[in-house]
């Protein structure tokens, strides 16, 4: 059987939930099972459910949208381990311990080789993430650019190259969100990197 969990990254921190078979609300009223303390949530916003041999989310007609990967949903979408789920200003990331071991078998599970600045890039790239107002998204190229204080040119063929290392798709509206996920995921920076300030 399936074990799955979400990470929910909120103002107050990081935590952790096992999601058990059935379904599962998230809402900022109390009788949800995931309840978050957050003004843009609906007192019953979405469900994550089981069905076959994965999970899916739907929103539950929520005043401001359930999100996967930076794109609403309007129907019923199944989750793949590391999609990040947002539901107003809060994000939860969905890990599936069968996707895992399909990754780890094709990945080894760590995070590829990277040059000095391609890690530059990432922790660049993933540091909005923690920002503490988290209706944000990964850092554009632009300001990619403007913090390494080098041409946008040189930023782009770097996000080339993860994407390559990291085999993002070539869904151009969702690469960097999924890029800043799986790199979150794989290790290839940590939490503590993002709060370190400045890349070097």
């Amino acid at each position: 059987m399936e074990q799955a969990t979400v990470e929910i990254w909120a103002l107050d921190g990081v935590r952790r939930v096992e999601l058990a078979g059935g379904r599962t609300t998230v809402g900022k009223g109390a009788g949800n099972d995931i309840v978050l303390d957050d003004p843009t949530v609906s007192r019953l916003h979405a469900s994550l459910e089981e069905f076959g041999e994965g999970w899916c989310v739907t929103d539950l007609g929520s005043s401001n949208g359930t999100f996967v990967n930076g794109e609403r949903i309007w129907a019923q979408q199944r989750l793949r381990h590391g999609d990040e789920i947002r539901v107003g200003r809060s994000r939860l990331l969905f890990r599936s311990s069968a996707d895992a071991a399909a990754s780890r078998t094709e990945n080894e599970d760590g995070p590829p080789s990277l040059t000095a600045r391609e890690r530059d890039v990432l922790v660049v790239l993933c540091r909005p993430l923690l920002a503490r107002d988290l209706f944000t998204e990964p850092a554009s190229i632009r300001e990619i650019a403007a913090e390494l204080v080098v041409s946008e040119a040189a930023v782009k063929q770097h996000l080339v190259n993860l994407y390559d290392k990291f085999e993002v798709g070539d869904d151009l509206t969702r690469r960097r969100t999924r890029l800043a996920n799986d790199a979150i995921r794989r290790g290839a920076v940590t939490i503590a990197d993002l709060r370190h300030g400045e890349a070097t």
